[in-house]
């Protein structure tokens, strides 16, 4: 396990509860300083504690709630509504706790009426604290995107590699070979076939595979040809479907998320112990989701182990957690006689 990996959110976590703490802090202090020059520590407690109550509820009800709701939906209205009403409502406490409290230790009329020049002064004072912790939670916001560019950069990087050497890897290709190899001795027109489509799955493996998204077209026609040389190379002894009949090809998808789900059917599914060997693969899409099926035949002695999995599943889960957080659900259900996944991929 990645413990650095696991220790970075919370170190970043805490070192922003320290930044908030301590900014708070040396506020008090300043103006706590300021304020015992000219009269008693206990009325420049009350006076400074007393309002600063409010403007941290407002700073943080903005920094929690109406802030991240902006950044998810994007709705400026919406924000705006939530903004003023959160603001009206604080500064109506607000006033009432101060006519309240704070005229007792001032002698002036100031806290028995609330002419224009307090409004102005306690709006000013309110959003002055909520647009700089605002800009806190932009910095963290920008901070952790940064930290997660990185990691996707290198993790797509790592999971490139790790394609390569473990899923399109020698076996693969040497079974492609000694296939090909044969077909080409006894002169069979699916010589030419198993060329055309390995060329096309190294040359989507060394041209697309490195781009941030793909259209699903091509990673579609990847998972074609990839089926095609399967088949060839098991001789066709399973059934197969492919339906891509329900699905809007021009979504814009990251690559190769989909192949390490078609593998394991392949790895798992299909044995000569058992007659009946089967794969069911679909795609289907609507306005808001894109998503990925697969079934497939369980054999003999896969029942006798646990639901398979292995590196190819990992290293795709961690992708989509990083590709699509928040906006994917992988759903695994290891059967008796089947083994199904269903992958769904948010489009909004």
């Amino acid at each position: 396990m990645d413990t650095l990996g696991l220790m970075k959110p919370n170190f970043l976590k805490n070192r922003i509860f320290w930044l908030n703490f301590s900014f708070w802090l040396l506020f008090f202090s300043y103006k706590f300083y300021d304020f015992t020059v000219f009269m008693p520590a206990e009325t420049a407690f009350v006076r400074i504690a007393l309002p600063m109550f409010f403007h941290i509820i407002l700073s943080y009800t903005h920094y929690f709630f109406i802030l991240p709701d902006l950044l998810r939906s994007k709705n400026i209205k919406k924000y705006l509504l939530k903004l003023v009403l959160a603001i009206a409502v604080v500064m109506f406490f607000q006033v009432l706790a101060e006519n309240a409290v704070l005229i007792k230790y001032s002698p002036s009329d100031y806290y028995e009426t609330f002419g224009w020049a307090r409004f102005v002064s306690t709006l000013w004072d309110e959003l002055s604290f909520m647009i700089f912790t605002g800009m806190i939670k932009f910095a963290v916001d920008w901070f952790e995107l940064e930290n997660k560019k990185r990691e996707l950069e290198n993790q797509k990087l790592t999971a490139e590699l790790n394609y390569l050497k473990a899923q399109i890897n020698p076996h693969f290709l040497f079974n492609t070979l000694h296939n090909l190899s044969y077909l080409t001795q006894i002169k069979s027109d699916q010589a030419t076939e198993v060329i055309v489509k390995l060329s096309n799955i190294m040359r989507y493996m060394i041209y697309h595979s490195n781009k941030p998204k793909v259209a699903l077209s091509k990673e579609i026609n990847y998972i074609k040809d990839y089926l095609t040389l399967e088949g060839i190379r098991l001789n066709n002894r399973f059934e197969l479907s492919f339906d891509t009949s329900e699905v809007d090809e021009q979504i814009e998808i990251t690559p190769l998320i989909f192949i390490p789900f078609v593998e394991n059917a392949f790895k798992h599914g299909i044995s000569d112990q058992q007659t009946e060997n089967w794969i069911k693969v679909k795609l289907s899409s609507t306005f808001e989701q894109l998503i990925f099926k697969v079934e497939n035949s369980v054999s003999p002695a896969q029942k006798e182990k646990d639901a398979p999995s292995g590196f190819g599943l990992k290293n795709v889960e961690r992708r989509l957690v990083l590709s699509y957080p928040h906006q994917h659900h992988l759903e695994i259900l290891p059967e008796k006689e089947k083994f199904s996944i269903s992958l769904s991929l948010d489009l909004s």
